[in-house]
């Protein structure tokens, strides 16, 4: 391990094999860092924050600190952060309420850039992009894949499917469908994200058959219950296109139109 010595830690934090703390950094009680993960000078890990393997946490990050809710009143909650991480300048990861899951958690490969918020009881999956400046209110599910853009704001409560796209300066109030684009102010759907799939090697068979559910649920002139036994009848019946569909059968807040 590399510890500079100006650092200041908790006699309680358990450092593994591999470790980087840089100059100033302020590591709380009750906090796990795994192997070869490196925090950078001036960052502060606050108190029951669990943080993987391999990470890298730019200077001046603040991870852990409590949530900025109303109702939160000191409860023992956490921050529990995977493997491959990156989280760059400024970002802000607080820790949870006791409400709901009960935890902020965030999957594996995930890049953060510079002055991101992830907010209190928010689970966030894997190889997610949030760009500069992108926040998220509490208790948000992101999906994996998903992309969202800079500046752009996600509404409390709401879900961020996999392999979507968010155009900057964006605010999403609305669940934003998986495979979708959206954008604006309050955000829109725009399409399927056709380049996103393109790139991630989706099999032509899938991209058709998303199409065709979209066109079914999004421009056909059927009522939304009809829109959609109509696309789980008619739609090539293949993992995707059943998790179009689940996730906006299952969405609470609404979604993106």
């Amino acid at each position: 391990m590399k510890i500079h010595p100006t650092a200041i830690i908790s006699s309680d934090v358990k450092l593994e094999e591999g470790v980087e703390i840089g100059p100033y950094a302020v590591i709380g009680s009750d906090v796990k860092i795994g192997k070869n993960t490196v925090i950078g000078p001036h960052t502060v890990i606050d108190d029951f924050t669990q943080i993987g393997e391999n990470c890298h946490i730019f200077q001046f990050c603040s991870i852990g600190a409590p949530p900025q809710d109303l109702k939160y009143k000191g409860e023992k909650t956490r921050v529990i952060i995977g493997n491959f991480n990156v989280i760059r300048e400024f970002v802000t990861i607080h820790r949870s309420t006791t409400a709901d899951i009960g935890t902020t958690i965030m999957g594996d490969h995930n890049l953060i850039m510079a002055y991101a918020h992830v907010a209190h009881n928010c689970q966030l999956g894997s190889n997610v992009i949030m760009a500069n400046a992108a926040t998220l209110a509490g208790h948000v599910l992101v999906e994996d894949y998903a992309n969202i853009s800079g500046l752009t704001g996600v509404h409390q409560f709401c879900r961020v499917g996999t392999h979507c796209m968010i155009g900057g300066c964006s605010a999403a109030v609305k669940d934003v469908p998986p495979y979708t684009i959206a954008q604006g102010n309050h955000a829109k759907l725009f399409g399927l994200n056709l380049i996103g799939l393109k790139r991630k090697n989706f099999p032509e068979k899938t991209i058709k058959a998303l199409s065709e559910a979209y066109r079914i649920i999004f421009r056909s002139k059927l009522r939304l219950k009809d829109a959609l036994k109509r696309a789980e009848s008619d739609v090539e019946d293949l993992p995707e296109t059943k998790h179009f569909i689940k996730f906006i059968k299952e969405s609470e807040r609404g979604f993106c139109r």
